[in-house]
C-alpha cells in the first residue's frame, strides 16, 4: 500500500498545504545555523568567477558564451575575426528581472549570417526557438515553440533549416506531448506551422531524432537515440524527394557521424565497446560498404570532427581527456598537447579552417579555453576565468579500489596538501553511475567552500558510466544495476580503510541518477554515512516510467510493467525499502516544482515516508529534510542568484552535521 501516493499530484490543495508545511520546517531548520552569512559571502566570491565556452566559428565570425560577476545567466558573444573585438548578440538576463529566463541552445548558421537559439523560462527546458540576425542583432519574426532541446541544421544558403521539436497539445494524445520528436523543415519567413515534416512520423514515440548536414547541403543525417545502448543512423538526400532511410545495423550499438565531402564519418561501438570510426562514401551507404579507418584502442573515443582537412579525435582514458588528430584516412598525426589532467569539455573547430579551439577545466584549474593552429602545430591561450583560489595549495589523486565483486574502480580525491589521515577528515562522497555519463576532473567554484575548511571531495567512477567504454556502462544497467550501489559503497568503505574519514564524517551527494544512487545508499547502508544531500532524485522506480518524460529511460532502468524488470526493479528501489524504525543518516532531499525531467514527487513521497517511518523522522539532531526550489527545474539554466542560495543550504546542512566550523 502507498500511503503517499496523493503527493505525486503537485495540484491538489491538500499536497499543497503538505508542502507549504514541509518548506516551513525546512526553512526553520537551515536558517539558524551558524556561519551562513560567511558561507553566503564567500560562495558569492566564487561563483563570481563566471564561466566561459570554446567558440563556434561560422563564416568570419567567432561566437561563444561568457558569464561574469553575478551575472545569473550566460551571455552570447560574437567576435568578428580571430582576434576582433567582442560584443554582446545575445543577453537573456534582460529577459527577467530574477534570471530565470535560460539560453538553452543556438546554433549559427554555416556562414554566421544567422543564429538560431532557444530560451525557456524557470528551468523547464522547454525551449522557444528564435532566430537572430549577427551582423545587426535584430530579432526575426520567426519563432517555433516545443523546441526543447532541439538539434539545428542550417542549408548553407540560409534559406532555412532543417530542425527537431516536440508536439502541441492536442497534437498527439494526451500524455504523449513530451514524447514523439519528429524532424521538420522551416524556410525563414514562413510560419512555422506550415513546416514540413521530414522524419518521425509512425516511429516510436520515445525516439530521440538530431539532425546535422554536409557543408555542402546535400546530405541530411539523422542519428535517432533508442536509449543509451542504441542508436540508428538514417540518411537523406536533400536533391531528392525520398525519404531518409537507416544506412546502420539496426542491432544494439550506438552510432554517431559527421558529413563532409564525398564521405561521412561514422564513430560507433558496433563490436568495439570503447568505439572506432568508418569513412562511409553516402552514394553507396549500405554497412557492407563501411571501411574502418580508426580502430578501437585502448582509450575511449568520444567523436571525432573534421578540422581544417584532418580528423579532430577526442578520448578518454582513465577518466581524463585526450585529443588526437588523424588524416582523413586515418593516419594518426600525433596528439594535441593538453595543460595536465582533466577534461575538455568543449571544441569548436570547422573543416575548412586551421583554427582548433578546446575548452580545458580541471578540479584545480578554472575552465580556460586554448586555440591550436593546425598549420603551425602550436597551442595558445585564448580566455580563462581568473578564480580567488591557489591551485598549488590541493592535491589530486586518483585511487583505485575493489568492488564487492572484484571490479577495480577509480577514485579521484581532492583535498589541502599537508592532509593527515587522522581517519576522521570530513569527506564528501559523490558519484552518479548510469547513462553513459563519464565522471571526469571538473571545476567547481562552489566546492572550494569545502576544500578551504579542510574537507576531501571524492568522486567515484562508478559501472553505468562510460569511462572505459560500452561494457563499463552495460555493467551497471538494468539488471546489473545493484553494481553500480556496491561500487559506491566500496568506494565509502575504501576512504575509510585508507584513513581519509569514517562513518561519523562521511557525507554523500547525488543528484538526478546520482539522487537514485543517494537513495539506495539511505537504505541499503545507513550505517555508513552520517549524513545525505539528495538532490532532484529517482526514488520510487516501480512508477518512475508515468511521470515528466522518464519513458525515456526505460531502456537503462526497465519498467515495472514487465515482470521481469519489476523483479530487478523492485530489489533496489529506495521508497520501497524504507524500514519502520530504522535509524537513517541525516537527509537533505532537494527538488524544484518545475522540473520538467524528474517529477518533484519522488522527493516529497520519500520525505514523507521517512518522516513517518524512520527512527530519526522527527529528530531536530538528525533530521530528514525537503527543500523545494521555486522558478528552477532539473538544474539546466538555474540562474546564480539561486545557486548560491541552494549551496548555502548545502553547506550549512552539512557543516552542522558533521561538526564542521564554518
Amino acid at each position: 500500500m502507498d500511503n503517499y501516493r496523493w503527493l505525486e499530484d503537485g495540484t491538489t490543495p491538500q499536497t499543497k498545504e503538505w508542502v507549504k508545511n514541509q518548506l516551513e520546517y525546512t526553512r526553520a531548520m537551515l536558517d539558524p545555523l551558524p556561519g551562513r552569512a560567511c558561507i553566503e559571502k564567500r560562495l558569492t566570491e566564487l561563483l563570481s568567477v563566471g564561466t566561459i565556452s570554446a567558440p563556434q566559428i561560422a563564416g568570419p565570425y567567432f561566437l561563444y558564451t561568457k558569464r561574469e560577476g553575478l551575472q545569473n545567466q550566460p551571455v552570447l558573444y560574437v567576435r568578428e575575426g580571430i582576434s576582433g573585438k567582442d560584443r554582446i548578440l545575445l543577453d537573456v538576463n534582460a529577459l527577467a528581472a530574477d534570471g530565470t529566463v535560460a539560453l538553452d541552445w543556438w546554433y549559427p548558421s554555416v556562414d554566421g549570417k544567422y543564429v538560431a537559439y532557444g530560451t525557456s523560462l524557470s528551468g523547464s527546458e522547454m525551449s522557444t526557438l528564435h532566430v537572430t540576425e549577427t551582423a545587426t542583432g535584430k530579432t526575426l519574426p520567426d519563432a517555433i515553440e516545443r523546441a526543447r532541446a532541439s538539434s539545428v541544421a542550417w542549408q548553407p544558403d540560409n534559406s532555412g533549416f532543417f530542425y527537431t521539436r516536440l508536439p502541441k497539445k492536442g497534437d498527439v494524445a494526451e500524455g504523449q506531448e513530451m514524447y514523439n520528436r519528429h524532424v521538420f523543415y522551416h524556410s525563414l519567413g514562413t510560419d512555422p506551422a506550415k513546416d514540413a515534416l521530414i522524419f518521425g512520423e509512425g516511429r516510436d514515440p520515445e525516439d530521440w531524432p538530431n539532425v546535422s548536414l554536409s557543408e555542402d547541403g546535400r546530405w541530411l543525417l539523422i542519428e535517432v537515440s533508442q536509449g543509451w545502448t542504441k542508436s540508428e543512423l538514417f540518411l537523406k538526400d536533400t536533391k531528392s524527394d525520398a525519404a531518409p532511410f537507416r544506412i546502420s545495423t539496426g542491432k544494439n550499438f550506438l552510432y554517431s557521424g559527421e558529413a563532409h565531402a564525398n564521405a561521412i564519418y561514422v564513430t560507433t561501438n558496433e563490436d568495439a565497446p570503447r568505439y572506432r570510426v568508418f569513412a562511409v562514401n553516402p552514394a553507396k551507404p549500405e554497412r557492407e560498404n563501411w571501411r574502418e579507418i580508426i580502430p578501437q584502442t585502448e582509450a575511449v573515443l568520444q567523436g571525432v570532427s573534421v578540422a581544417g582537412g584532418k580528423l579532430l579525435a577526442s578520448y578518454e582514458h582513465n577518466a581524463a581527456s585526450l585529443l588526437k588528430l588523424f588524416s582523413l584516412e586515418g593516419k594518426p598525426l600525433g596528439d594535441i598537447p593538453l595543460p595536465g589532467l582533466g577534461s575538455i569539455f568543449a571544441t569548436g573547430n570547422r573543416h575548412d579552417k586551421n583554427d582548433v579551439f578546446f575548452a580545458f577545466h580541471s578540479f584545480a584549474v578554472a575552465p580556460t579555453v586554448y586555440h591550436y593552429d593546425l598549420k603551425m602545430g602550436t597551442s595558445s591561450l585564448w580566455a580563462k576565468v581568473d578564480a580567488p583560489i591557489d591551485p598549488s595549495a590541493y592535491e589530486v589523486k586518483q585511487l583505485w579500489y575493489t568492488s564487492k565483486d572484484g571490479t577495480k574502480v577509480p577514485m579521484f580525491v581532492v583535498h589541502k596538501k599537508g592532509l593527515v589521515l587522522n581517519g576522521k577528515n570530513p569527506t564528501w562522497l559523490t558519484g552518479y553511475g548510469g547513462f553513459n555519463v563519464s565522471n571526469t576532473p571538473t571545476f567547481s567554484g562552489a566546492r572550494y567552500v569545502w576544500l578551504e575548511h579542510g574537507g576531501v571531495f571524492a568522486l567515484a567512477n562508478l559501472r553505468g558510466g562510460s569511462e572505459f567504454g560500452e561494457d563499463w556502462h552495460r555493467a551497471g544497467m538494468l539488471e546489473k544495476k545493484q553494481n553500480v550501489f556496491d561500487d559506491f559503497i566500496a568506494a565509502a568503505e575504501s576512504l575509510i580503510a585508507e584513513k581519509y574519514t569514517d562513518k561519523d564524517h562521511l557525507a554523500i551527494t547525488g543528484g538526478s541518477n546520482g539522487g537514485l544512487l543517494m537513495g539506495a545508499m539511505i537504505t541499503q547502508r545507513p550505517d555508513l554515512f552520517r549524513t545525505v544531500v539528495c538532490q532532484v532524485p529517482l526514488l520510487d522506480m516501480l512508477r518512475y516510467q508515468n511521470f515528466q518524460i522518464a519513458k525515456l529511460w526505460i531502456p537503462e532502468y526497465g519498467s515495472a510493467e514487465d515482470a521481469k524488470q519489476f523483479e530487478w526493479l523492485y530489489a533496489y528501489s529506495p521508497y520501497h525499502h524504507v524500514k519502520a524504525g530504522a535509524e537513517y543518516p541525516s537527509v537533505l532531499f532537494m527538488t524544484a516544482d518545475t522540473d520538467t525531467r524528474v517529477d518533484p514527487m519522488h522527493a516529497k513521497k520519500m520525505a514523507a515516508l521517512m518522516q513517518a517511518e524512520a527512527k530519526n523522522g522527527a529528530s531536530k539532531e538528525r533530521p530528514i529534510l525537503l527543500r523545494i526550489e521555486s522558478k528552477a527545474g532539473h538544474g539546466a539554466g538555474k540562474p546564480v542568484s539561486k545557486q548560491i542560495e541552494e549551496y548555502v543550504d548545502i553547506y550549512s546542512f552539512l557543516f552542522w552535521q558533521l561538526g564542521m566550523k564554518p
